[in-house]
């Protein structure tokens, strides 16, 4: 094996060098690469580089010390309630701020927006073999921070006009900026954070040829947290118009627990719950299911208008899509399982489909 030198991480400067440290004190050489020698501190995922030969035993160090700081990160959990908005500063933020602003009054938490970056390092070429960008990447990582900063800046400061004018709850907000993929780093925020929801755009009908699934749909399949999905081309104009709700159910005793959550979340005053539920063939069973919940959930929540249907059709994002838009459905909500990536690879679950499919906003749990 020849000992040429190959990159092991890429990681912010403070935890390169504290690999470089752990790597050296066990004889592993090592070198950090793309540093701001005049201000290293600044630098932004940086490359931490060693020979070849020394790969297996260096990729088991870095796997022990990454694991260990996990377990301390989630020791460190803030107990502050947070709403988690993960942005791309697209023309939907809009949007996505207004009901994201909205759902942290309701839950008396501050607002934390997301934005992930991605600072391409190295190339695989055709033969399998490392590549570098013949540009200078610590330039091309200046310029995207720069332009992720400025965008902050002027969010910021919109965000503070619009508290001002009445326009949005006057709520504390943050942001924070990652480098990497957007779905890792937030479902990466949520492990360590547990915001107590999360609130995301989607494109909806308009991604027709997606090869995995969009952002949204990868969160909202493995995220613990609720996620509330904000489609571009829904009709609501804003939270306040939210009247209509359906609840699709398994009869999973779960389902109790995320409908209240549903309910909780979305009030009960001027409230209109849909449960319904599918299948093949009509079973006189499952009408007498979905007639005992909405009993309960009459008698637990007196303001709540309450009703239940049944759809014939269990693998049909469109005949679903069709129900809620003839009952004026302006929100569906559902609990689910979270399935592994092998499961979401080969099989799309109803989360991917009716993202992919329905302009209809989506309240996902995982009970």
């Amino acid at each position: 094996m020849d000992d040429k030198l190959v990159t092991l991480a890429i990681r912010t400067y403070q935890r390169a060098q504290m690999i470089k440290n752990v790597l050296e004190e066990n004889g592993i050489e090592t070198v950090i690469h793309n540093l701001n020698l005049e201000q290293p501190e600044m630098a932004v995922g940086v490359r931490v580089r060693i020979k070849e030969s020394d790969l297996p035993r260096a990729l088991k160090i870095v796997e022990e010390m990454e694991s260990a700081w996990e377990k301390q990160n989630e020791t460190e959990v803030s107990t502050v309630k947070q709403v988690l908005i993960p942005i791309d500063f697209s023309d939907q933020i809009a949007k996505v701020t207004d009901f994201g602003f909205h759902f942290a009054e309701v839950l008396a938490a501050e607002v934390v927006f997301l934005h992930v970056y991605f600072s391409p390092a190295f190339t695989i070429s055709s033969n399998n073999e490392m590549s570098t960008y013949s540009i200078s990447d610590s330039e091309l990582l200046r310029r995207i921070i720069s332009s992720a900063n400025a965008d902050v800046e002027n969010m910021t400061n919109l965000i503070n006009k619009r508290i001002e004018k009445g326009e949005l709850p006057d709520i504390p907000f943050s942001f924070e900026l990652k480098e990497g993929v957007p779905e890792d780093q937030i479902l990466d925020f949520c492990k360590k954070n547990t915001p107590d929801l999360v609130v995301m755009g989607t494109h909806g009908r308009k991604v027709t040829n997606e090869l995995i699934g969009s952002v949204t749909a990868e969160v909202m399949e493995s995220c613990m947290s609720p996620v509330f999905a904000v489609p571009v081309q829904m009709t609501l104009e804003s939270p306040d118009e939210i009247k209509r709700v359906a609840f699709l159910t398994n009869f999973d005793q779960k389902d109790l627990i995320a409908i209240d959550r549903a309910i909780s979340l979305l009030g009960t005053d001027n409230l209109e719950m849909f449960f319904i539920h599918t299948s093949q063939k009509n079973e006189p069973w499952d009408e007498v299911m979905l007639a005992g919940i909405k009993a309960y959930f009459a008698n637990h929540y007196p303001n709540l208008t309450t009703n239940y249907g049944l759809i014939k059709a269990v693998d049909s994002p469109e005949i679903l899509d069709n129900y809620l838009a003839n009952q004026n459905i302006n929100v569906l909500a559902f609990n689910t399982k979270r399935r592994n990536i092998f499961a979401r690879l080969f099989s799309q679950g109803l989360v991917y489909k009716m993202v992919m499919h329905s302009d209809t906003p989506l309240f996902v749990t995982h009970v």
